[in-house]
Order: structure tokens, then C-alpha cells, then sequence
């Protein structure tokens, strides 16, 4: 009897809700993120904006995410030459778009702009990209922000993304396990040597996570693929901490923009 009493309440609120939303809708009509074109609801692009969106789809490399001409440049694991040459320390990577076009609008509007609504929109295409790597019982960490530009920002948008993420898939979120051990700077047009020295000992796990992090699968969280340090350093701070693996989970791949050393030890990915 509790049960269909429960039951009936449950659609009875979904219903009042979906009216309300119908009112808000004619009185508020709901706008493209972007452009303030109408779009169908909330919480959208537009159709013009969605063309601009640029997928990784397959065929891609599974360490570093990055699309290949075809599956004749990926060997039997799915990895590319790079990544089996010099391969991150990550065990996979995903990325939901390149950083072109609506991705890059979205991702800096996010960062720089307090369009934190945007967060929700990525989340969905970072639970898309990231369907095989989002496995039951893993946790979902996002790379840190120092606390100096915290203050300044008012909140970390990976931290954001990454709890977007796990509320979609039904996960944890552990969104300060790792932390900036000191500020770093941007890393906007360092090359990739200078961005794994400028990261190097930067970010560490927080000690009171260990047993919480001990034998998990760690799903990594950020809005940018770009060079590697960043997640690298990321990711040895939570091997050492205990983690079994880390992927890589990103809104959007930034492409290369110079030639590859593939000797280098460092990997030019994220």
C-alpha cells in the first residue's frame, strides 16, 4: 500500500514539474549556450553550433586518444606509433571533441567566463566518450587547481566536469584527492619539455586518501588533452598513492601543433 502510495506521489511530482517547466519554457524560452539562438531546452547548443562540434571518434588511439588516418597506423593493442614508442604512464584515454570551433568556445567560456552551466552539457559528451573507461565502482578525480586561482576563479571547472560526470554514471567523485602542492604557470605555449618541468612535483595526493584510493580504477578528469604533463604528473601521484590504473578522460583533444620527438620519454598528450 506504502509503495503505491510512494509511486503515485513520484508521478505526480514529475508531472507538476514537467508543467512548471512548460511555463518557464513559454515564458523563458530556452537559448542555445552560445549563441541565444531557440533551441528545443535548456541546457543546449543550437543545430548550427552542434555542426561545429568536432568528435574523436574511431579509429583513435587508446593510450593518447588522438584520431588516426585509419586503423593501419594503430598496432594490435590500438595504440599509435607514439604511444607505443613512449607510452604515457595512463593506462587509456578518451576525449570528447577536438578543441576547435563550439568545443574551444564552450570549454573557455567555462574557464574564464563563469559559464558554469556549460559544465553539464560537456558532462554528457564526457560520459559518451568515456562509456568503456566509466566502470562500475571506479572513482572519478579531477585535476586540481591551486587554491590561489581558485580564489580568483571562484571554483575548479575540471572538478566541475568531473562531478557532472559521475552524477550521469552513478559514480564517486572524489573531487580533492590531489592537490597543487605549489602554483605553476600557464602552460599555454611552453613546449613540452618545459611543461613536464614546470608540473614536475606539483600536484600530490592528499594522505588521508590512501586507503580510499588502494587497488580503485581512477578515472582522471579534465577539460584539455594538450602535452602530457599535467596528467602525467597527475597520474604518478596516484599510482604511487595505491590506484590499480588511471584513465584519461577529457572534453577535448588540443591537435599537435609541431612535430613529434618520438624519443622523447615525455608524451605530448595531455
Amino acid at each position: 500500500m506504502t509503495s503505491g502510495r510512494d509511486a503515485l506521489q513520484r508521478k505526480m511530482t514529475a508531472y507538476a514539474r514537467t508543467g512548471w517547466q512548460g511555463v518557464l519554457n513559454a515564458v523563458f524560452p530556452p537559448v542555445c549556450l552560445l549563441c541565444s539562438a531557440e533551441t528545443e531546452q535548456a541546457g543546449l547548443v543550437c543545430a548550427a553550433c552542434f555542426e561545429r562540434l568536432v568528435r574523436v571518434e574511431k579509429p583513435f588511439c587508446v593510450r593518447c586518444a588522438t584520431p588516426q588516418p585509419s586503423v593501419a597506423y594503430l598496432n594490435a593493442q590500438g595504440e599509435c606509433v607514439r604511444c607505443e614508442k613512449a607510452p604515457p604512464p595512463w593506462a587509456a584515454a578518451r576525449a570528447a571533441f577536438l578543441y576547435e570551433g563550439t568545443a574551444r568556445s564552450l570549454v573557455l567560456q567555462l574557464k574564464y567566463a563563469d559559464r558554469v552551466e556549460h559544465a553539464g552539457f560537456l558532462a554528457n559528451h564526457l560520459k559518451r566518450a568515456g562509456q568503456d573507461i566509466l566502470q562500475p565502482n571506479c572513482l572519478v578525480v579531477p585535476v586540481p587547481s591551486h587554491w590561489r586561482r581558485r580564489l580568483w576563479r571562484r571554483y575548479n571547472q575540471a572538478a566541475l566536469l568531473a562531478q557532472n560526470v559521475a552524477r550521469k554514471a552513478g559514480l564517486v567523485c572524489v573531487p580533492d584527492m590531489l592537490y597543487r602542492a605549489h602554483a605553476t604557470t600557464r602552460l599555454s605555449g611552453f613546449s613540452r619539455g618545459a611543461r613536464y618541468q614546470e608540473m614536475a612535483q606539483a600536484i600530490a595526493l592528499r594522505p588521508h586518501y590512501k586507503n580510499t584510493l588502494r587497488a580503485q580504477h581512477v578515472v582522471l578528469v579534465d577539460d584539455l588533452l594538450t602535452s602530457g604533463a599535467t596528467a602525467s604528473v597527475c597520474t604518478h601521484a596516484l599510482l604511487e598513492g595505491g590506484a590499480a590504473s588511471v584513465s584519461v578522460l577529457v572534453v577535448a583533444l588540443v591537435p599537435m601543433q609541431k612535430e613529434i620527438d618520438l624519443d622523447s620519454p615525455i608524451s605530448e598528450t595531455a
